[in-house]
């Protein structure tokens, strides 16, 4: 049997968009019982970014303690880029956040009603 390939508007569409909120808030109620000391993230590229390549996959389970600035960390390293090139990020489409914070403070101020904290990168501080 040939492999099921996917449609490339649906891998470049936000996750949001590819699944409803009931579906959002089933899998994040599922992800937290079965791992109750890990936080859903989604880390989505800005849309118009041009300059940094997207991730393999959005979705991660992150340790409480873990600070933002360690979590953007981890994601430098997925991405094939020099250490000297710049990543912003920004959480719930709204603002940039202390590096310094505990992915637990961020995940109980910024996430969405589906339970998801959402991340965005880009190489340029231009969100708007």
């Amino acid at each position: 049997m040939p492999p099921v390939e996917r449609s490339p508007d649906l891998e470049c569409r936000p996750f949001k968009q590819r699944k409803c909120l009931a579906m959002r808030k089933d899998e994040v109620t599922a992800m937290r019982k079965k791992f109750p000391r890990k936080l859903p993230v989604i880390v989505e590229r800005y849309p118009k970014e041009k300059v940094l390549p997207g991730l393999e996959k959005t979705k991660f389970l992150v340790p409480q303690e873990l600070t933002l600035g360690q979590f953007a960390a981890v994601i430098r390293n997925r991405m094939p880029i020099s250490p000297s090139q710049a990543v912003y990020f920004l959480v719930n489409n709204q603002s940039l956040v202390s590096m310094s914070l505990s992915m637990a403070e961020v995940h109980a101020e910024n996430r969405d009603e589906d339970g998801f904290l959402y991340i965005t990168y880009a190489s340029q501080e231009a969100f708007g």
